[in-house]
């Protein structure tokens, strides 16, 4: 038996879970807490251990505690929280400015708090470590490149789980376990029959990725959970010159500009209304036709991003939907597919609307592409492979 601690560090909240995961690797949830208005870091965790140690959980039986780091550069992959990685988080504070410093200065934090327990780091960029390097490229001077401007892609603890789950409903087990050992085999498995999907992870943070045989080939996030889809209150995809013609016709500082496109743009910059679909949608259902634009521009870059994939690929089996957005919103995920009847995707209308916050197919039986919903479950997929690392 082992018990992993998994610590969620926003920029001002510290959340943590902990689970136990027996010899067959089954993991069971045994308490989650946190704390929010945090400043420092090492009280709240350490003030977290106290209340853990009050319901029962003393600090010797915790094993490992488990991070989900963003991004590193060339850091990557599943690996010991020690300083090199805490150096790279804090090389790359200024493309992930929310989560890096937090996750660093959290590492720290439990390196003197507790230091019996192994720490170990899952960054959100491990699952594309095998994508082409074709699509690890942007077209920047080398001098760029060698700084560490390239794709790296994000959220990829819930698109792996998408992997692996969408492969199971589709009945693909082949698939399925192909993408849930991809850590352990270092790469994807040889398939008897070949698995090609898409998957919309649409939450707060929102971007598709396409996966081939469990493994990703890319996704909409490149450089920065910046680009990609628009989300809440990001912009998205953006032409680079757009950046100096604003601030010089707008007489802003680039901190400005960044501060505006991260905070002001997205669905809150289109519909004017807010950042939470439930108030666009409710706006654009009143006649707010900027409500109305919102979530047509989220639905067509997502549908661009899965005719990108498609393409790459050379077809499609399966899309999937992921996260808080597309779990919750059947409307949403039928605009999105609605158009793609065409490449062969029929949906059923019924499925789709009973599938609410749970899982299952929703195309019709005939549909030449299946598509699926799944509850997003990031942390079994962390919890996991923590465990199986620190077994070696």
């Amino acid at each position: 038996m082992k018990r992993i601690l998994i610590a969620n560090v926003g920029s001002t909240s510290y959340k943590y879970t902990v689970f136990q995961v027996d010899s067959k690797g089954a993991c069971i949830e045994l308490v989650r807490g946190g704390i929010e208005r945090v400043s420092d870091y090492e009280s709240a965790i350490s003030q977290s251990l106290v209340d853990l140690e009050s319901k029962g959980f003393a600090k010797s039986s915790i094993d490992a505690v488990a991070f989900k780091t963003v991004v590193g550069g060339n850091v990557s992959g599943l690996r010991e929280a020690d300083e090199k990685v805490v150096d790279a988080l804090e090389a790359m504070a200024y493309v992930a400015p929310a989560h890096n410093p937090p996750y660093a200065a959290a590492i720290r934090a439990f390196g003197r708090v507790l230091p019996s327990a192994r720490k170990v780091a899952l960054f959100e960029t491990s699952f594309y470590q095998w994508a082409d390097e074709a699509w690890k490229r942007y077209a920047v001077p080398q001098k760029w490149y060698e700084i560490g401007i390239r794709r790296y892609g994000f959220h990829g603890a819930s698109h792996k789980f998408a992997a692996e789950r969408v492969a199971e409903l589709c009945g693909e087990s082949e698939a399925a376990e192909s993408a849930r050992m991809l850590y352990v085999n270092n790469g994807r498995m040889p398939l008897k029959k070949h698995f090609r999907m898409v998957n919309c992870h649409l939450g707060g943070s929102s971007s598709v990725c396409g996966i081939f045989d469990g493994a990703a080939v890319g996704a909409s996030m490149g450089f920065t959970p910046q680009s990609g889809l628009p989300q809440n209150n990001r912009v998205g995809d953006l032409d680079a010159m757009a950046i100096p013609f604003a601030m010089e016709t707008l007489k802003i500082n680039v901190e400005d500009a960044v501060r505006q496109l991260s905070k002001e743009g997205g669905l809150l910059g289109i519909s004017g209304v807010s950042n939470d679909m439930r108030e666009v949608r409710a706006a654009a259902e009143s006649g707010n036709e900027s409500a109305k634009t919102a979530i047509d521009v989220l639905a067509y870059s997502a549908r661009s991003y899965i005719g990108q994939f498609t393409a790459q690929m050379g077809g499609l089996d399966a899309i999937g939907f992921s996260g808080g957005i597309a779990e919750n919103n059947p409307w949403l995920r039928a605009k999105i597919l609605e158009p793609l009847a065409g490449l062969g995707l029929k949906i059923d209308a019924e499925k789709n609307s009973a599938l609410v916050k749970s899982e299952g197919v929703f195309s019709c039986p005939d549909s030449k592409i299946k598509a699926v919903a799944v509850v997003a479950n990031e942390e079994i997929v962390i919890v996991r492979e923590v465990a199986r690392y620190i077994e070696k």
